[in-house]
């Protein structure tokens, strides 16, 4: 069984507490659980542990509507191992896994990862049929020797947070309330690909970014960002969007950096979101489009300097 091999070559030294979930983004409500993780963990002198999955389960259990990641696995474990988490442990989420009884998945944890306890959310649930919920959960640590901990969820400005909430604001381009769920910029980060050059003709050289297919994109619109080449970080405009005054297109990535000079094609870019200036529109000439560029960039560079001032 493919998860017995993987959950085999971890070994860790002392007993474990530990938690369970896809953990996209690492969001704010996910850094308080794994905080209580880290807190009981030190307690009963514990390892820490995360068991993650990839890919995501619902685009195993759910092919024909796979859900856009906030982020891909490798940002995902680094931001785990950063927290502090003492083991990350990645499972290939399967047709098998996913019909895995939470008896005999539990099992396996209790077996490979000397698990000690698990905390949780108060809607957590795993195993076929998401039939593992806290009550059996809590029926099987009696039978098994666990402790299960639920911790209530973490709410900001009277919503709980989840992954789900921060999808639905960053599809309506609001990443202003991104961050703060996200306790980060969202970000997108990629290679440099060719282009049209479109906008280098109108006198506003873009950056065309490519992104992993899998991603979450922030809805079409305008953006004012940050964009990071070779460790210096860059005022910028983002559009995202079709360009629909030249006929609409495939949806493209553009940035344009303010105060760069240079070649950009191939370089690794990270693009950081910070607000959202207006929506994608069609105008009725280029010299409109370049007018409406021209104050696009000139509300870009107050945000952004704003932004800067309130990091110092």
């Amino acid at each position: 069984m493919e998860i017995e091999h993987e959950l085999g070559r971890i070994a860790p030294e002392k007993e474990t507490f530990l938690t369970i979930g896809v953990f996209d983004g690492v969001h704010v409500g996910h850094r308080y659980l794994l905080g209580k993780l880290q807190q009981v963990a030190r307690s009963k002198a514990a390892t820490s542990a995360v068991v993650t999955f990839t890919p995501h389960p619902q685009s195993v259990l759910h092919p024909s509507n796979p859900l856009p990641c906030l982020t891909d696995l490798q940002d995902r474990v680094e931001r785990l191992r950063e927290l502090g988490i003492d083991v990350v442990v990645v499972l290939s989420f399967t047709p098998q896994l996913a019909q895995l009884r939470a008896e005999e998945f539990m099992s396996l944890l209790k077996k490979h990862l000397k698990m000690r306890g698990i905390i949780v959310g108060p809607d957590f649930a795993l195993g076929r049929n998401r039939e593992g919920n806290v009550d059996l959960l809590r029926s099987l640590g009696e039978k098994m020797d666990f402790v299960v901990e639920v911790i209530s969820p973490f709410t900001l400005n009277g919503e709980v947070v989840s992954s789900t909430l921060i999808r639905q604001a960053l599809a309506l381009g609001r990443v202003d309330k991104v961050k703060a769920l996200m306790g980060r910029y969202f970000s997108l980060e990629g290679k440099v690909i060719t282009s049209d050059k479109r906008g280098r003709a109108l006198g506003f050289p873009t950056a065309n970014l490519e992104a992993k297919p899998s991603l979450a994109l922030p809805g079409h619109g305008i953006y004012a960002t940050f964009t990071h080449v070779n460790g210096k970080k860059f005022l910028s405009a983002t559009n995202i969007g079709v360009r629909p005054t030249f006929g609409e297109g495939k949806k493209l990535i553009e940035t344009h950096l303010m105060d760069y000079s240079g070649d950009l094609y191939r370089k690794e870019i990270k693009v950081e979101f910070v607000k959202k200036l207006r929506d994608e529109q069609k105008f009725a000439s280029i010299a409109d489009l370049k007018t409406q560029i021209e104050r696009d960039i000139r509300e870009a560079r107050a945000i952004l300097a704003r932004e800067l001032d309130g990091e110092h």
